[in-house]
């Protein structure tokens, strides 16, 4: 069967499983798994093609620890060092230390193979949680709170797991030796990445924006990636770990909100490849043959890690959080996939063994996409006592009742200034180099970023937002703009300036809630001004 073929099965496969899941609330990523399943069944790849998908579908994690790294600074990692350091490292260490030991005394699986599965399966789905949260906001809870802390921590580690499957695999290799050499390597890398994020990204990226070449911005973000994940791989690193660092280094610098919602278009595709290449190595043979096993230790697994979360949690907070996070990370992540590939291909997993174990964590990511959604209804059916009340926001950068400013050309400078002189909160979105250095020196809060995209507006919550100006002129753009916004909340309230008569019975199907035409309220001020003079 020759590759097109192939990649429109593949297409129309994923489209009607996801189409079927969506109406009962199903990520994804499920029926990308399932599609990996059918077409590894039905087309037989070779292993050298099943080799090169997988090295593919790696970068969707790779773009995934990217985006996670946009999301991690020193300051928001000091306002949840509770949650990342203390309940992250109880968590991953325990539940790790738990598994490990069921594996090795319980199932008699080998004790290097055994501490693989207690790490792998210590970890949760980022991929799943983080994106749930964001759609129903919960992230904002204190038990999404208290989720994100630990998901951040558990990402941390795969860095510290991969490199202990690297040691575990060279029986030859001194460990005094291999930290001294890792520790090394790791600050070099470090320094590297920082002297270029701190010196030379952002006045690159100050370049190609005043370009105004929208797909050389793109380019130059896919080069920044990639080359940072291929420099932290050339010397022994995980690529994901070199995407993670660049997301760090540019989550400071103006252009992360742009970059965030350019990028999630590649992260969510390569994602989609790697969960396709994760469904393709499940034996549908050995999922049949051993379907009871299967479903007894999904069952198991989920239970342990339910109990153990709760048991770390309650020592600290509320039982009604303490069960809501628990249900949120009982699952085993997607990055397990990623260890359990490379334990085997170092011979520390039977081949046999991971086919169990693929279609465990698979099952789990099921029961996710199915229970997340509906965590805190499920535990509010049983507590109905509040306990999530929350004394200040979970990010610093989220606000509410702001206003939210398109464009900050000489129109929208002066609504800003406005909004500054009667102390009202605003959030301004501009795509233009030079407007954008004004702003700095005036010190507007003005964001690089495309206005248009809904994962932008997002980004400034807008949901929140008492209303959007849009202070541009573009037509086609403002077009774009208001169906973003009426496509994410119909009852954001939208203000736009037009000229004239023409632009109004234009928009006249976006809903626009305010219409000031410039022409007949300056027409208005002229007479009123006339009328006005001694005569």
């Amino acid at each position: 069967m020759d590759i097109l073929t192939i990649i429109v099965a593949t297409l129309f496969i994923s489209l009607v499983y996801n189409l079927a899941l969506k109406k009962f609330h199903i990520s994804p990523i499920v029926g990308y798994i399932f599609t990996g399943i059918t077409i590894s069944f039905f087309i037989d790849f070779t292993n050298t093609s099943k080799e090169q998908l997988s090295h593919i579908a790696e970068f969707g994690i790779v773009f995934l620890m990217f985006s996670i790294g946009l999301e991690f600074s020193l300051q928001h990692l000091n306002k949840m060092k509770k949650e990342v350091f203390v309940f992250g490292t109880l968590q991953v260490f325990l539940s790790a230390l738990l598994f490990s030991l069921l594996s090795y005394f319980l199932f008699h699986v080998e004790l290097k193979a055994s501490l693989v599965i207690g790490l792998a399966l210590a970890l949760s789905s980022t991929a799943i949680v983080l994106k749930v949260l964001n759609e129903n906001g919960d992230i904002h809870r204190p038990y999404g709170r208290n989720s994100v802390g630990i998901l951040i921590f558990q990402d941390l580690a795969v860095i510290p797991i991969l490199l202990i499957i690297t040691i575990l695999s060279d029986a030859n290799a001194s460990f005094g030796d291999i930290i001294l050499h890792t520790l090394i390597s790791a600050i070099f890398v470090a320094l590297v990445l920082f002297f270029v994020g701190k010196f030379v990204i952002e006045k690159y990226l100050d370049y190609v924006v005043q370009t105004k070449v929208e797909e050389l911005f793109i380019a130059s973000i896919l080069l920044i990636v990639l080359g940072s994940a291929l420099f932290a791989h050339s010397f022994g690193f995980s690529f994901s770990l070199g995407a993670f660092l660049a997301g760090m280094l540019i989550a400071e610098t103006k252009f992360k909100h742009q970059i965030e919602a350019d990028l999630i278009p590649f992260r969510d595709l390569l994602l989609g490849v790697f969960f396709i290449a994760v469904g393709m190595q499940v034996d549908v043979g050995v999922f049949i043959e051993n379907f009871f096993t299967i479903i007894f230790l999904s069952i198991a697994i989920l239970a342990l890690k339910v109990v153990l979360i709760f048991a770390i949690l309650r020592l600290f907070t509320f039982t009604k959080r303490a069960i809501k996070v628990a249900l949120t990370l009982a699952q085993v992540g997607e990055f397990s996939f990623a260890i359990f590939a490379l334990a085997s291909a170092n011979g520390l997993l039977e081949q046999n063994l991971q086919q169990i174990l693929i279609p465990v964590v698979i099952v789990s990511l099921l029961f996710t996409s199915l229970v997340l959604r509906h965590v805190r209804k499920f535990v509010s059916f049983f507590d109905k006592e509040p306990t999530e009340i929350l004394p200040e926001p979970i990010v610093a950068s989220e606000i509410t009742n702001h206003i939210i400013v398109c464009g900050y050309s000489l129109l929208g400078q002066k609504i800003v200034k406005q909004l500054k002189n009667k102390h009202l909160p605003y959030l301004a979105i501009e795509h233009n180099a030079v407007h954008l250095k004004l702003a700095k020196q005036r010190h507007d809060v003005v964001i690089f970023g495309n206005a248009a995209s809904k994962t932008m507006l997002n980004s400034l919550y807008i949901k929140n937002a008492t209303a959007v100006i849009i202070a541009i002129d573009n037509d086609e753009k403002i077009r774009l703009i208001c169906e973003a916004i009426r496509d994410i909340d119909k009852n954001i309230r939208i203000i736009l300036k037009v000229t004239n008569q023409i632009q109004i019975e234009e928009f006249s199907d976006l809903d626009i809630d305010i219409i000031i035409n410039e022409n007949q309220v300056v027409a208005q001020e002229l007479v009123q001004k006339a009328l006005s003079c001694s005569l």
